[in-house]
Order: C-alpha cells, then sequence, then structure tokens
C-alpha cells in the first residue's frame, strides 16, 4: 500500500505538472531578424513614466469639488498631447505588467512563478534596443530589464527593498526619490562630460518606475486619502521632470513623454485577476512625434466612462498594453523587440503618413518572422504527413499581402497600406496562437486517458482490498498470461518512437506513456471487473441508480462551488437536513440538532462578500472572545471529570490560552499603530512569529485524549489564524471546528445504529500512533459518504471565506502582523498558512473519525482520492483557452488547486497524523493518562 500511495504521489504531480506544459509554456521564439523604420523618428529621447498601481478612473475623474486630482496631466489631455485606456491581461501584476509595456509581449504565468527579480525566459526590450537607458525605482522590476540586455548599456538606480514598507509614515516617498534621483542626475550630468554626452546621444530612453501608488492602495485602498494624495504628488512630480527636461535640453522639441501605469487595483487594495479596475490604466503621451488633442462632438464606447469624467470632447484612443512598445520604438527608432505582438497605434503619431504606413509595416513583417519561425519549429519536429499547416496564411498569401503593402505605399495609398499591414498582423497573430497550441489537444487526450486509468484502477483496488462488495472471487489460482504484458510492451516501444521521431521534448514522453502501465494494471484486474459486474448485477437496479444518481448530484454541487460559492450553503443546508432523513434524530437528538446548528451556521459564511470587504478589528476581537470563553469551559468541564487533567497539561492550556490573548493583543495594537502611520511595533512582530512558530509544536504537549488533543490544536491554529484575519473570517475556524467536533460525535452514532460494534465511549478513546489493525473493519456504502463528507468539508475550508482562484481575493493587510515590508513570497507563504489552517482542522477530525470508526485511514484516503480526481477530470476538461484572459485563468486555476488539494491531502494527513498522535514530554517525565 505504501508502493501505492508513492506511485499515486508521483501520477498526481505528473497530472498537475501537465497543465503547464499544455497551457503555461513561453511563447517566446528566437532567430528572428532585427526590424525597423527607415525613416528618420520624430524624437531623440523618450521618457516614460510608469505610476504602478494607478487605476484609469482614479487619474481621469473629478473630485467631489469638481477638480482634477492631477491638474498637470489633465491640462496635458486637454492642450498637448493624446490620451486613452490602456488594456492589461491577467495576470494583472507588476512584472507581467511591466514586460507587456517595455517588451510588447504577455508574459506566461510559469515565468512569472519562476521569479521577480530574474529573467527566466530571455527576451527582447525597448530598453534592450536602445542606445543608452538609464532607469529609477524598485529593486523588483529594474534589474529585469537590465539582465536581459546586452552589452553594457541599460543603468538601474534603486532604492533598498526595506523601504517598499506598507506601515510606512508615508510611502510617497518612494516616489519623491525616483524624482530627487532623476534631479540629482541631471544636475551631476553637467559636471560629466563623458555623461554629458550620452545623454545627449539619440535612441535614449528614460524610465521612471513610481511604486507610492501601489504602496498606498494595499495599505490604505484607492479609495483612500493617501493613495488620491499620492496621484496628486506624482502630478507634480511628473509636472517638474518635464520642465526639468525641456530646460535642459533648450526646448529642443525631440522629448517625447509617456504616462501610464503597470495594473490598476480593486477596491480592496489587490490586483493580479481580470476585475475592470484592475485591467483598465491610463495612457497619456505627448511631445515629439504625439499627435495633438482632438476635439470631437461624440464618440461610442461601452462604457460611460467619457461623461463621467468630463472628457467626452477629447478624443479617446484605447489600446493594448502590448502595443505601447511598439509606439515608443516608432517614436525614438529603435527596432522593434524581437518578441513583440503589439501592434503600433498609428492614430497615436503626429507625423507624415508615409512614416506612419512604414512604421506599420515594418511592425507586420516584425510579427510575421515569429509566425514564420514558430512554424519552422513545429514543422521541423513533426512528420511530414502529420504536419496541418495554418491554412489562413500560407506562403503565397503572406507574400501577395506583403507586396501588395509595398506597392500601396509606392502610390500613397497610405490608409490602403496601413489597413492591410493591420489585416496582416492579425493572421500572423492568430497563426503564432495556432502553432502555439498545436500540441495542445494531442496532450489533452493522453492526460485525459492516464486519468481515467488511473481512477478505475484505484475503484478495483478500493474493491478488491478494502471492501465485501465481491464475494464470489475465484480462489483458482491462473497462471498469468504473458499475452497482456507483451502486448503494452509492444504499445509503449511504438509511443516511444513515434515521439522519437519527432524529436519531442523529453516530458511529452511522460505524458504518453504513463498511461500504458497504468492501464495494464487495470487490466491485471479482470478477474475483479468480472466478479464486480457480477455483483452489481444482483443488486436492486432502483438503489443503484439511486446512489448513483446521489453521488452525481454531490460531485456536481461540488464541481459548481468552485464557480458559485453559494452552492456550499446549498450542500450545508441538506447537510442541517440529514439527521432528520435518517434514524439519527430518534437515537441522539442532541447531536443532530447540534449538528443542524452548526451546518446552517457554517453555511452563512459562503454568502458573505468574498473580498472588498473592509476591515473589522472589532469582529477579530468578538472571534478571540470566544475562544476564550470556549476555553473556560472546556476547562471547567474537565477539572470536574477525575483524573482528567496533569498538572503540565493544565500548564499548556493556560499558555495557549495567553497565546490567544496575546495575539487579540497584537492585532489591536498593530491596527491602532498603522492607522496612526507608526509602521509595525516590533515586539508585535516577535510574539507574531513565536506564535506561528509555536503552533504546530503546543499541541504536541496536550493529552492525547482525542478531544483534549482537537481542542488544544484549535486553539494554537486559532492564534496563529487571528494574527492572520481582518474581519469576519476570524470566526470560520471557530464554527467549522465546532461542527467538525459534532461530526466525530455523529459518525459514531451512524456506526452504532449499521450495527459495528464500538465499546468504547468517546470521551475515553485515546490517539495512539501504534493502533492495532485487527480493528479495523472492512469499506461499507456509508463510508462513500463519509468520503464525500470530508471532500465537501475541505472545498468549504477553501472557498468558506474567499475564493483562492482568483489572486485579487488576497488582502496583504492580513500579514500586516507579521510583516509590512514588501516580500511576495513571505507574504505569498504567510496568506498560504491562512488557508490552509482550516484544512488543517479538518483532516485532525477526519483522523478522529476513521479513529472512532474502526477504519484504515488509507481505505477511506483512496476513496477521498477517487472523488477528488473525479473532479480534478471534470476540471481538466473545462479547462479553456478562448474567452476573456479571466475565463482562462480561472479555468486553469480549478484544475491546478484540485490538483494541489489531492497532493496536500497526503502531506498533510501525514501533518494531521503528528499532531494528533505524537506526544512531547516536558523535562523528560513520562505521563500517566486515563486509558
Amino acid at each position: 500500500m505504501l508502493l501505492f500511495f508513492a506511485l499515486g504521489l508521483l501520477v498526481h504531480f505528473v497530472f498537475f505538472a501537465s497543465i503547464f506544459d499544455i497551457y503555461f509554456t513561453s511563447p517566446l521564439v528566437h532567430g528572428m531578424t532585427p526590424q525597423f523604420t527607415p525613416l528618420p523618428p520624430p524624437a531623440r529621447r523618450l521618457v516614460l513614466f510608469v505610476a504602478d498601481g494607478l487605476r484609469a478612473d482614479a487619474l481621469y475623474e473629478l473630485d467631489e469639488n469638481g477638480n482634477s486630482r492631477a491638474p498637470f496631466i489633465r491640462n496635458i489631455i486637454m492642450h498637448e498631447g493624446s490620451w486613452g485606456i490602456s488594456h492589461t491581461r491577467v495576470p494583472t501584476e507588476s512584472r507581467p505588467g511591466h514586460v507587456a509595456l517595455i517588451a510588447g509581449f504577455y508574459e506566461d504565468v510559469s515565468a512569472v512563478a519562476k521569479g521577480w527579480k530574474e529573467n527566466p525566459v530571455e527576451f527582447d526590450s525597448l530598453f534592450n534596443e536602445s542606445k543608452y537607458t538609464w532607469s529609477w525605482g524598485s529593486p523588483d522590476i529594474l534589474p529585469m530589464f537590465a539582465k536581459g540586455a546586452s552589452g553594457d548599456h541599460v543603468y538601474t538606480y534603486s532604492y533598498d527593498s526595506k523601504r517598499q514598507d506598507f506601515g510606512a509614515h508615508d510611502a510617497t516617498k518612494l516616489d519623491t526619490w525616483v524624482f530627487d534621483n532623476v534631479k540629482d542626475f541631471f544636475h551631476h550630468a553637467r559636471n560629466n562630460q563623458s555623461l554629458l554626452s550620452k545623454i545627449n546621444e539619440e535612441k535614449i530612453v528614460f524610465f521612471l518606475h513610481l511604486l507610492g501608488i501601489d504602496t498606498n492602495g494595499h495599505a490604505h485602498r484607492p479609495s483612500s486619502r493617501d493613495y488620491k494624495d499620492n496621484i496628486k504628488k506624482v502630478d507634480d512630480g511628473v509636472k517638474e521632470i518635464v520642465s526639468m527636461f525641456n530646460h535642459f535640453y533648450g526646448n529642443d522639441g525631440k522629448t517625447t513623454f509617456i504616462f501610464t501605469s503597470d495594473h490598476g487595483m480593486t477596491d480592496w487594495g489587490s490586483h493580479g485577476a481580470g476585475h475592470p479596475s484592475e485591467t483598465l490604466t491610463p495612457l497619456v503621451t505627448w511631445g515629439a512625434g504625439i499627435k495633438y488633442p482632438q476635439r470631437v462632438s461624440a464618440q461610442q464606447f461601452d462604457d460611460a466612462f467619457l461623461k463621467e469624467w468630463r472628457l467626452e470632447n477629447w478624443k479617446r484612443l484605447d489600446v493594448n498594453q502590448a502595443d505601447i512598445a511598439p509606439l515608443m520604438t516608432s517614436l525614438i527608432g529603435v527596432p522593434f523587440p524581437l518578441n513583440s505582438v503589439g501592434i503600433l497605434p498609428v492614430d497615436y503619431l503626429n507625423n507624415t503618413d508615409l512614416f506612419k504606413a512604414e512604421s506599420i509595416f515594418t511592425n507586420a513583417v516584425q510579427i510575421l518572422e515569429q509566425f514564420k519561425v514558430k512554424m519552422t519549429q513545429k514543422k521541423e519536429a513533426t512528420l511530414p504527413f502529420l504536419f496541418t499547416p495554418f491554412k489562413s496564411l500560407s506562403d503565397s498569401k503572406e507574400f501577395d499581402i506583403l507586396r501588395k503593402a509595398r506597392s500601396y505605399i509606392k502610390h500613397r495609398k497610405f490608409d490602403e497600406a496601413v489597413s492591410l499591414c493591420k489585416e496582416l498582423i492579425h493572421l500572423a497573430l492568430k497563426g503564432l496562437s495556432y502553432y502555439h497550441t498545436y500540441d495542445r489537444f494531442f496532450l489533452g487526450i493522453n492526460i485525459a486517458i492516464g486519468f481515467v486509468g488511473w481512477i478505475s484502477y484505484a475503484s478495483l483496488l478500493i474493491i478488491k482490498s478494502h471492501s465485501n462488495l465481491i464475494r464470489s472471487v475465484s480462489k483458482e489460482v491462473k497462471k498469468p498470461s504473458h499475452l497482456l504484458p507483451c502486448s503494452f510492451i509492444a504499445i509503449g516501444i511504438l509511443v516511444a518512437f513515434f515521439l522519437l521521431i519527432q524529436a519531442c521534448p523529453w516530458t511529452y514522453y511522460v505524458y504518453c506513456l504513463l498511461p500504458v502501465p497504468i492501464w495494464y494494471a487495470v487490466l491485471r484486474e479482470f478477474q475483479v471487473i468480472q466478479d464486480l459486474v457480477a455483483s452489481l448485477l444482483t443488486y436492486p437496479l432502483s438503489h443503484f441508480v439511486g446512489y448513483l444518481l446521489v453521488f452525481t448530484l454531490g460531485t456536481e454541487v461540488l464541481v459548481l462551488s468552485f464557480f458559485y460559492r453559494y452552492m456550499l450553503t446549498i450542500g450545508l443546508t441538506a447537510f442541517a437536513a440529514w439527521p432528520f432523513l435518517t434514524q439519527l434524530w430518534t437515537r441522539a437528538k442532541v447531536t443532530s440538532l447540534s449538528w443542524t446548528f452548526f451546518s446552517l451556521l457554517l453555511a452563512v459564511f459562503p454568502l458573505m462578500p468574498v473580498v472588498g470587504r473592509k476591515p473589522d478589528i472589532s469582529l477579530v476581537m468578538g472571534a478571540g472572545l470566544l475562544v476564550l470563553l470556549l476555553s473556560l469551559y472546556v476547562v471547567t468541564s474537565l477539572t470536574k471529570r477525575k483524573d482528567s487533567f496533569t498538572k503540565e497539561e493544565l500548564l499548556v492550556h493556560l499558555l495557549q490560552v495567553l497565546s490567544t490573548v496575546l495575539s487579540m493583543y497584537v492585532v489591536y495594537s498593530t491596527q491602532s499603530s498603522l492607522l496612526r502611520k507608526q509602521g509595525l511595533p516590533l515586539r508585535n512582530q516577535i510574539i507574531s512569529w513565536a506564535t506561528l512558530a509555536s503552533s504546530l509544536i503546543v499541541p504536541l504537549l496536550s493529552s492525547p485524549a482525542l478531544f483534549q488533543r482537537l481542542f488544544s490544536i484549535l486553539l494554537s491554529l486559532m492564534s496563529t489564524y487571528l494574527l492572520l484575519s481582518t474581519g469576519y473570517e476570524a470566526l470560520f475556524p471557530l464554527v467549522l471546528s465546532c461542527l467538525m467536533f459534532v461530526w466525530i460525535n455523529i459518525e459514531q452514532e451512524t456506526l452504532q445504529q449499521s450495527g459495528v460494534s464500538c465499546k468504547q465511549k468517546l470521551t475515553s478513546i485515546q490517539f495512539s500512533y501504534n493502533t492495532d489493525i485487527t480493528q479495523f473493519r472492512q469499506l461499507c456504502l456509508d463510508d462513500i459518504r463519509r468520503a464525500f463528507f470530508l471532500v465537501f468539508f475541505l472545498v468549504t475550508a477553501f472557498f468558506g471565506t474567499g475564493n483562492i482562484a482568483s489572486i485579487n481575493s488576497f488582502d496583504l493587510a492580513s500579514v500586516y502582523c507579521f510583516l509590512t515590508v514588501f516580500s511576495p513570497f513571505m507574504m505569498g507563504s504567510l496568506m498560504m498558512w491562512k488557508i490552509l489552517i482550516p484544512f488543517v482542522l479538518v483532516m485532525c477530525a477526519f483522523e478522529a473519525v476513521q479513529f472512532t470508526t474502526q477504519l484504515s485511514s488509507k481505505s477511506l484516503f483512496l476513496i477521498v482520492l477517487v472523488i477528488s480526481d473525479i473532479m480534478a477530470l471534470h476540471f481538466f476538461f473545462l479547462v479553456k483557452d478562448y474567452g476573456s484572459w479571466l475565463d482562462i485563468g480561472t479555468s486553469i486555476s480549478h484544475y491546478v488547486i484540485v490538483m494541489s488539494m489531492t497532493i496536500f491531502l497526503v502531506f498533510l494527513n501525514g501533518l494531521a497524523q503528528l499532531l494528533t498522535t505524537r506526544k512531547l514530554r516536558l523535562c523528560g517525565k513520562p505521563k500517566s493518562h486515563l486509558m
């Protein structure tokens, strides 16, 4: 069985990794020739301002007094330049946003996951193509463009990462630092002849990364005075820098200015998903080569922003975020970034029609180069008779469009040339996507076949080794046939040879060969399959269909709960009614009523808002107070029982109560300190980390008696959870744990009802590491319900107070008791632990259910594994690569979550066993407990 779990873990890791090979592969290709517009550019230099985390509406809208928060930018829109909305893509994070802006392509999620400060893949960028680039700002953004540049011509100036403190007194200092250092740089250049000559060259870029708005948005939310005042500070700073540039270069009219943002921010101070507040960012351009404001009488857009912002008379020019890169390259005359998929927005250009036509023609050739390289790579790696080319853009059609576009330019039909080049770009981009996803269907089929095989094998193993369903298994030992293994060996060799001659990556061998041994293991159990069919035929058809429908309905509710959280409420309401549909109500009225009460109470949480809630420390304090009252009740009831508590165990319990009190103090104190903008107190930070570190050790000092150990685990984890809470979610683990305690009681009642002997009372049962396997029983039909309950509670633990499928559900304020200095991996780890705490509580309760129902953890765990895999297969078929980027990302994240849950179950099952069965002794003294 241990070998089975090891193989199962390996198989699930392969299934999990497959989604990244199928959907998250890098879109980059190499080997293209640089392309640039042959005509002289309008600008010698470009200044790029990126206000990190700035929403479009926050910049463009007027305040309550009818005034602009950014009067200088507003003046540019009305009198000097062009403006619009830059539409970003998921994930709306700083790294992919800047890559889209500066390199012109949308970075895949796997690259984002590989590192924030390094380049997981090589890519070309505007900075790399420039003669010189100077950049100022965050240490998390600037280095990745400097490292990716060839030669030594990209210079970065970053502040210390500790300055990125969400609890700092004034986050606008991050922007002030940038503005001050740019001024100092130019002041220094006047006295440095070498630097002076460099900054007077052409094809140079100045990049100012402004992080203050993003930091204030996370710390105080976009509706706050801090966020809005920061916009005014940035506007003032931009005004000063523009004035300085014009003065330094003698108003030569050769500087282009671009002001934009990498992503927006939700009302609750987060970003990463596809909400309009995250994907709509401002774009304001002015200076050399940029069209002046255009007055219009009417404009047609799907939104009502123009009227809200009172900009309906100034022409709005919307772009995709990647389109900004080719715009910047054409303005200063450098080659288009090799991997750019942006389409030059010619409406922004104030230049001749010839320049616009030549620029968009160069843009088309540059994207076409990528299409050709991608097609060649795929053609060389595919057998000729199996290769299916992209029919919409054949070699002849490509040649005809280029020839016709060049003819239009020659005959000065510039509008026709621009239109034709845009058509070619769209076809080339479709072709790029076609070849990028060329193997997707093939790989998907193989993974699906492997999935079905694994589910079948696990089900057969349950039936064969852990149930009494098959009673007429033939005892005759048959000599194994060599035909089956030889057939599968032959299939494996053919598959490997097919992949070899196509020079496929090594991962393809794993995905395609894995189903072979899995299905061999399934077909080896042919006798079990025969006996199962024979056994099912003796079962009443109505009962079989009824159970199948209930199981299917339950699974569908679990799947739908990933899309609609209120499905969890429906499921929990059905759970509440369950005792009244059985004999439980007549046998255990108090337990049944308790089950119903806590099920309905827990059902309220999925109806609460996922995101957008305001912090409410009073609810966190209330949750802590309830924990203290519950502790008092437990101590009082246990001390009345003789020999139930030793002095040291009472000391441990009091220590946990003190930890809860300290957690409440730290939450309140930290909130007050941050509101006063005094930062995170050091003592609070020390207490928080100490509480976290001890949360998995202190329970091991408590009594191994079932309820005492479980309650000790609850107290320790609740102390940490309080520190990670900002509102009503602090009550969630408490209500969930109460339901788990009732679940343990009610499962023993159902066991007695089914006729299984259960001599011990729950109050006298103790967790034991060495369990007598002779006490284990075989699985029965009711155990499927127990396994389903576990999966349902695990999904509820995931989605009960939030939606972890969406990045913007995370609230950075949750970790402020631990740290406020920006650290994405540390903050992400803390928030992940917050998500896993309810998960651990459920797993510990499940361990108790297994223990009290005399059931092997392995047998019940197998059923859970099958249910989880059926859900995963469901989500695998729901993964899509069309529609909005939010839909695509959500469909993939659902699959990743279910697969992660399946893999984590193995580890958390071990953690639950450790927490419930292990016992540490203080001072080395042995303990004696009531047995």
